[in-house]
């Protein structure tokens, strides 16, 4: 029998029965296996992919929806990835228009590196913006931010989700509530009795990410992050909306370091919605 073509194979849903394939994948592209993250994603979120007649899969992507279930609001696209062996075939186009199609008339938004933004463009994406990535060890020092944080407690879920609703511009209740299984650390910044932002650890690899990271001004922010540091000896690691360029000034006076820049991109929308004033930065680029 003869070996079918690569633009034959089938596109199918993925399922968290997935996840070992999906990190082999993340390893032959030279990425971290992330399989914690990946299990997130995928349980979480849609997954897509074509599977290799030899073993494995030829390539993954995840679309997580927020908003109503019957009619989302918007469509984060994440962790486009084509098996090395099958790269330069047209294979990411094929899926991403596979996508594209799925969500028909609802928004999507993808924050792509420097390799994969031309295709994005060729289909369509359009930019609204860049964030930073920025990772190390995070050393406490000189004047340190005084808005009081916590940890959050199940009493604090509802006021979360109402704050993430609001800033993010979508309900984002199936993935804001597995955050505290998902996350080694989630705090709340506290004035007067009510929560003015939240923040998430969670672990990848050997690194602590930090995200969602929301708030009401820059000062919250750093409180967050800086009461997260506190309680880890691991590395730190997020992604900041680079116009907020105090909060990433910041960062890096505490250690972490320039990673990478991406693209922010948005299909069907000229603005990502929400408020960027208070969003700092995403769970993860791969959900947003």
């Amino acid at each position: 029998m003869p070996t079918p073509s690569v633009a034959a194979l089938p596109i199918r849903r993925l399922t968290p029965r997935d996840l070992t394939a999906c990190a082999d994948l993340s390893e032959d592209r030279g990425w971290p296996r992330e399989e914690h993250k990946w299990r997130l994603l995928l349980t979480a979120g849609k997954g897509y992919g074509i599977d290799d007649p030899a073993g494995g899969l030829v390539a993954a992507c995840v679309i997580t929806e927020y908003g109503p279930g019957e009619r989302p609001e918007l469509g984060a696209v994440g962790m486009v990835l084509v098996a090395e062996r099958h790269s330069r075939q047209g294979v990411g186009r094929r899926l991403m228009r596979h996508i594209v199609s799925a969500a028909g008339t609802t928004p999507l938004t993808l924050y792509a590196t420097p390799y994969g933004r031309p295709l994005y463009e060729e289909l369509g994406f359009k930019t609204t913006g860049h964030s930073e990535m920025l990772s190390g060890l995070f050393t406490a020092g000189g004047s340190e931010p005084q808005v009081a944080t916590r940890a959050a407690t199940a009493e604090d879920l509802g006021a979360i989700l109402r704050l993430d609703e609001e800033v993010f511009g979508a309900d984002r209740t199936p993935l804001i509530t597995r955050l505290p299984a998902f996350s080694d650390q989630l705090r709340v910044a506290v004035d007067d009795g009510r929560i003015v932002g939240y923040a998430a650890a969670w672990p990848n690899m050997d690194t602590h990410v930090v995200g969602p990271l929301i708030a009401d001004d820059a000062e919250t922010a750093k409180s967050l992050i800086a009461s997260l540091a506190a309680h880890t000896d691991r590395p730190l690691r997020t992604d900041i909306d680079v116009r907020h360029e105090q909060l990433r000034a910041w960062a890096k006076e505490r250690g972490l370091a320039s990673v990478a820049m991406n693209t922010v991109m948005a299909y069907g929308i000229t603005e990502p919605p929400g408020d960027w004033i208070r969003r700092f930065a995403p769970l993860t680029v791969a959900a947003g």
